[in-house]
């Protein structure tokens, strides 16, 4: 099953959007600009549920925040896309426009480096990581756990995005940043520039399940899935629970950096909206639909909530919310297993 749902994910990721460069847009098999962006948006979600079944399906510790670490990787991306921006923009001046807008005179100390894509790709992978290796190393320190970690987790995605809603903040306050016009000098809203970031997104969620499916399986994979069952029996045999929770709590936040970043220049914008609460729970709701522990799981999960987001936001909008809370409590109440595990029934039952 997993062999199946991997070569279906590397078709829908790869073959799909090159394909859609050859077939002509009269075509009905032409995918539109704005399916392609679509398909490329839930990729990078995909990349937060799986990092999301990391440290919540195989090690037990349920995040609320992980909205903070996507939207960290994006704002990154973003300020490098607005740097390239240049004289191209409304007000024809090297800073970004809402900072000619507020009447800045100069870059703030922390986008000195703002216009070099090596230095923002590191600052991607490092202030997610940086910022999940702190704050880890005191909460896991002090054994906070189970719904006490969830809220504090909640509490401090909540308590940035008021901080990145303030202007003198350098991120552009409520509207973020958007407009953008290319990307290592390359022009951004093209076709062939919007299917090569659904390609490398797809390449990227491909290559982090691979690396996902080797922890899972390894001695740190079952020492984690121990820490998950029974932590204070794991402390008892010699492990310290603290280096791999860390561990794995970091690496689960620099994926969903990496997803924060592939995202924005698909979707054209990057705002505080990315760390509310609600944007970190539906992270959660992704991971339990599809199934916890599973890996392809979550992927499905994500392509299944947010396909079905894109339908009800256009054919009835004010029920999405409706459906999306029915649909948490049908998961937990009669699929605790999700949709993978479903299937995993229904397969066995088959074959009796």
């Amino acid at each position: 099953m997993r062999a199946g749902v991997l070569a279906a994910t590397i078709t829908i990721t790869t073959v799909v959007p090159l394909l859609n460069l050859a077939v002509p847009e009269t075509s009905a098999l032409h995918l539109s600009d704005y399916a392609v962006s679509l398909l490329g948006k839930i990729l990078c979600y995909a990349i937060c549920a799986l990092a999301m079944d990391l440290i919540w399906g195989y090690t037990g510790i349920l995040s609320l925040g992980h909205g903070l670490f996507f939207a960290l990787g994006g704002y990154a991306m973003g300020m490098y896309l607005m740097r390239q921006i240049g004289r191209d923009g409304q007000y024809r001046s090297t800073l970004p426009d809402f900072m000619v807008f507020l009447d800045w005179k100069e870059l703030p100390w922390h986008w000195a480096f703002s216009d070099s894509f090596v230095f923002q790709m590191a600052m991607v992978v490092l202030v997610p990581g940086l910022l999940a290796l702190v704050f880890g190393f005191f909460a896991f320190r002090s054994r906070i756990k189970g719904v006490y970690f969830s809220i504090i987790t909640q509490a401090l995605t909540f308590a940035a995005m008021l901080l990145f809603f303030r202007n003198e903040t350098g991120f552009g306050g409520n509207n973020g940043f958007t407009d953008f016009k290319r990307i290592l000098e390359l022009p951004i809203a093209t076709s062939g520039m919007r299917v090569a970031l659904c390609v490398i997104s797809g390449l990227v969620l491909i290559g982090f399940f691979v690396m996902a499916r080797a922890i899972v399986t390894s001695k740190y994979g079952r020492v984690l899935q121990a820490i998950r069952d029974a932590e204070s029996r794991v402390m008892f045999t010699g492990y310290n629970p603290l280096a791999y929770k860390l561990s794995i709590w970091t690496l689960s936040a620099v994926m969903c950096g990496v997803a924060g970043a592939l995202y924005v220049p698909q979707v054209g914008i990057i705002n505080p909206g990315e760390m509310s609460p609600a944007a970190s729970i539906e992270i959660a709701i992704w991971t339990a639909v599809g199934g916890r522990a599973t890996l392809v799981g979550p992927i499905v999960g994500a392509f299944f909530v947010n396909g079905a987001k894109s339908w009800f936001t256009v054919a009835f909008p004010e029920f999405w919310l409706f459906f999306l809370g029915a649909l948490f409590i049908a998961v937990t109440l009669f699929l605790p297993d999700g949709l993978v595990g479903l299937l995993k029934r229904r397969k066995k039952e088959t074959r009796r």
